[in-house]
């Protein structure tokens, strides 16, 4: 009985490769069209996807090129190869820019750069990419069905950014470059004034400071020392309930004692 069910699927697959082979061989484009269509509606992405690929070529300028490139775009997705999904619908909507369709080619733009874009610990220039994308959409868009969405994507990304750099800060900070760390740390509270990192931020840039400070000649020490200070009380103030304050206090309590000595 196995044996009979697997026979039938193989003869049922090899009608249908046979009928789509024929289909790709009809000379008449409105065949070729109707069943890319029937295809893409059954979510058979792969045939649907040829099809359109060869028939958009030959049925520019007419009225069924419009949706046969923006399903085209869909295709791509659907079968998550995600760069060429972001290039399509950018396409799209920069060819129909008058189209009932380009909002929403415009948000899957934007939804297929965010789902491509990397782990926050690898390279983030797409990431940049598709934060600017998105903003340019909100935008143009303010009233769009999309807008939440998007408004969240635009978020996610952004606190990729955020997490990238406090790590390219905090290596310096744990390879023990105190002063690049003190540097990198600042500049991210400058970038990213409202991050939620800010408070872990702020501890450890007092804490590199100070100990940047220790390993400073005698001349520069007490300077270095007393910007610590700067850096602590900026903190305490920002963040008096914070869960670093007792770490912090110790800290501050020892750059009390150095600054005595020297």
């Amino acid at each position: 009985m196995r044996h009979l069910s697997i026979l039938i699927l193989t003869l049922f697959l090899l009608i249908g490769s046979c009928r789509f082979s024929k289909i790709q061989k009809d000379p008449s484009l409105r065949a070729k069209y109707d069943a890319a269509i029937a295809y893409y509606q059954k979510k058979d992405y792969y045939k649907a996807g040829v099809l359109l690929e060869e028939l958009i070529p030959l049925i520019v300028g007419t009225k069924e090129s419009e949706i046969a490139q923006f399903y085209f775009a869909y295709c791509s997705y659907f079968q998550k190869d995600l760069e060429l999904a972001a290039y399509y619908f950018e396409r799209f909507y920069q060819t129909f820019q008058n189209s009932q369709y380009t909002e929403e080619a415009r948000y899957m733009h934007i939804r297929s750069l965010y789902e491509s874009s990397p782990p926050f610990n690898l390279d983030q220039s797409s990431t940049t990419d598709a934060i600017a994308v998105t903003q340019s959409f909100l935008n143009a868009y303010p009233n769009s069905s999309f807008y939440e969405e998007c408004n969240k994507l635009q978020k996610e990304l952004r606190l990729k950014l955020e997490k990238k750099a406090f790590e390219n800060a905090n290596l310096y900070y744990k390879i023990t470059n105190y002063r690049a760390a003190v540097v990198t740390f600042d500049n991210f509270q400058k970038r990213f004034p409202d991050s939620d990192l800010n408070e872990e931020v702020a501890y450890l840039k007092f804490t590199a400071q100070y100990r940047y400070a220790l390993q400073s000649t005698t001349r520069r020490k007490q300077e270095r020392l007393n910007k610590a200070l700067d850096f602590y009380d900026s903190f305490a103030s920002y963040y008096p309930e914070s869960k670093f304050n007792r770490s912090a206090q110790k800290v501050y309590e020892r750059c009390i004692e150095e600054l005595k000595k020297s």
